[in-house]
């Protein structure tokens, strides 16, 4: 296998956005307009722009290869939307050199990241990436494209699976959701009349005529037996705090788990976490007088930004970032995780603060929710638990995959590893 020693400019083109003016952006499909494309859109579809279709010229398609310019994080390499894309986005453009998933593989190096995040600009009081030397970054090319095809076909049959996986676990997710919302938004938990008692082969319980009470604290009808109460009701709510970044001493590359919500957005798509981008030592957790959290705390962002959840695989601690609920009054984590994450509106709602918006204690003591009879939790946590189980093996899978991948890429890219 024949190998040339390049540069990045010699193997790819980098094209820059456009930036239609604010005051036609829309937040709906319409016919003639197109999707804006900006970066935080490769994290989330929660916040959706729509522009003129004739405004811009500068489109990319599902496969283009997409580059975040500005940070932090700098350089994030996307991909899998179509529509414009706006001034925060480069596209990658391969030459006939370079087979389009060989760059793509190639700009995902955690070298490439180091070598642009050292030398990137400041623009704006952002971090933006210097075009010029990412241009200069040299790259060994086998100069048969079929070369280049045999080694990324490693790694995309590792993404192939890894997205596999993560379709099985949304699948997965909308199941469990939709039995959430059937049980304890819609109140069609199932119902045996006769018996007057919770069975899975009866009837829709409010569809079938079951017994409804209006309740003055919520405002509505829920069914007879349950009672009005707040998010406080779930459990005991926690927060967290940071240990001293001046005592070294206080941070350990294996100690426990301290979570950030910084770590919670790195970790969208996944519904469990293990850890965050560093430990606290013992000295930490007595620095910062925080307390380690069992296995099943759920999660939740408090401030910049209010929203992120997650479940605790493992015992660990977080930043003051967090309101977490430990189960201590009977409430499986699964019915704690779906009933505050079907609340986040009225949280996000009630949050103050001037600088940032944050949530407090208070305002979970706030958040009003109808609290079930305990044998309808118990029933639809014995329902869902194995979901979850199967959710976190998934999501552990791909972790290991992921591994794997990010292990032999740097190796298949510089020849240690060829494929045959």
């Amino acid at each position: 296998m024949k190998i040339n020693d390049s540069r990045i400019e010699d193997v790819c083109d980098f094209v820059g956005g456009s930036q239609p003016p604010k005051s036609e952006f829309i937040n709906t499909p319409k016919e003639g307009y197109v999707r804006l494309i900006q970066t935080r859109d490769y994290k989330t579809d929660a916040f959706p722009t729509y522009i003129p279709a004739n405004s811009t010229k500068k489109f990319c398609d599902a496969n283009d290869i997409m580059i975040g310019r500005y940070g932090p994080p700098i350089f994030q390499i996307c991909r899998g939307l179509s529509g414009a894309y706006n001034v925060a986005l480069l596209k990658a453009k391969p030459k006939n050199c370079i087979d389009r998933e060989y760059l793509y593989y190639f700009l995902k190096q955690d070298a490439v990241f180091q070598y642009v995040d050292k030398l990137s600009a400041r623009t704006g009081g952002q971090t933006g990436v210097d075009l010029v030397s990412l241009n200069k970054y040299p790259i060994r090319l086998p100069e048969d494209i079929r070369d280049q095809q045999r080694l990324v076909s490693v790694l995309s049959a590792l993404d192939a699976k890894i997205d596999c996986n993560n379709r099985i676990n949304a699948e997965l997710e909308a199941m469990a959701k939709a039995l959430y919302d059937y049980w304890f938004v819609q109140f069609d938990f199932p119902f045996d009349f006769v018996q007057s008692r919770l069975d899975e082969g009866g009837k829709p319980y409010k569809s079938s005529g079951g017994k409804m009470v209006y309740n003055p604290i919520l405002k509505r009808e829920i069914p007879t037996g349950w009672r009005a109460g707040t998010l406080n009701d779930l459990g005991q709510i926690v927060g967290g705090s940071t240990p001293s970044t001046k005592k070294p001493d206080n941070f350990t590359a294996e100690g426990t788990p301290w979570i950030t919500p910084n770590d919670l957005s790195g970790n969208q798509g996944n519904k469990f976490i293990t850890r965050g981008a560093q430990d606290v030592s013992d000295a930490g957790l007595q620095d910062a007088s925080l307390k380690k959290y069992p296995a099943g705390t759920v999660l939740l962002s408090s401030r910049a930004p209010i929203g992120y959840m997650a479940i605790a695989r493992t015992e660990l601690t977080t930043n003051q970032g967090f309101k977490s609920f430990i189960s201590t009054n009977g409430y499986s984590t699964a019915f704690i995780y779906y009933t505050v994450k079907n609340s986040l509106k009225a949280i996000t709602q009630y949050a103050s603060g001037s600088t940032f918006k944050e949530v407090s204690a208070m305002v979970l003591k706030t958040v009003k929710i109808s609290l079930p009879a305990s044998d309808v939790v118990e029933q639809f946590t014995n329902i869902v638990t194995p979901i979850f189980k199967r959710q976190d093996l998934l999501e552990q899978e791909n972790q290991q995959l992921t591994q794997l991948r990010d292990w032999l890429l740097p190796m298949l890219m510089n020849g240690q590893v060829t494929v045959t």
